[in-house]
């Protein structure tokens, strides 16, 4: 630990820089902005299991998540050319392919693909796109965990 001084260091600034309160002070201050950065990074990209994220959105809803309604509303059309099933396949446990662009798209059952529904921001942003797309709105917490329990309960 440093030893007070009688005559501390002047900074070009005009604050002591030999001063153990001064140096203490400016230690805490970095150490609180590395752990808030920290907690900033940590938050914007939070890691999840698909089973936290049906969780999540079964308490949104306040009710258990039906598989079977799940599979309905993946595989059914909502009033738009597409359901989910159109890009996905009807079972999403192989690649399927864009039904526009051709482009090709991973399985989407996490148990088949362990890169999906890990990362809620890319949940949250794929349900809002595709739901957008398929239902011509977003969907509600209850259809994302209906969709959800279904595609968790697809195993090999």
């Amino acid at each position: 630990m440093l030893q007070p001084t009688s005559h501390p260091t002047i900074h070009p600034t005009g604050h002591p820089t030999g001063h153990p309160a001064t140096l203490r002070a400016r230690l805490t201050a970095a150490g609180l902005l590395l752990c808030l950065a920290a907690g900033a990074a940590a938050a914007a990209n939070p890691a999840a299991t698909p089973a936290e994220l049906l969780a999540g959105y079964t308490t949104q809803t306040g009710a258990p998540a039906q598989a079977a309604r799940g599979q309905a509303f993946f595989t059914t059309r909502h009033g738009k050319d597409w359901s989910c099933a159109s890009c996905h396949g009807a079972v999403p446990t192989q690649a399927g392919r864009h039904a526009s662009t051709g482009k090709p798209i991973t399985a989407l059952a996490p148990a088949f693909n362990p890169e999906r529904f890990n990362d809620p921001a890319k949940v949250e942003k794929w349900f809002r796109r595709n739901c957008n797309d398929v239902v011509g709105r977003e969907c509600s917490a209850a259809e994302k965990a209906d969709v959800l329990s279904w595609l968790t309960s697809l195993k090999p």
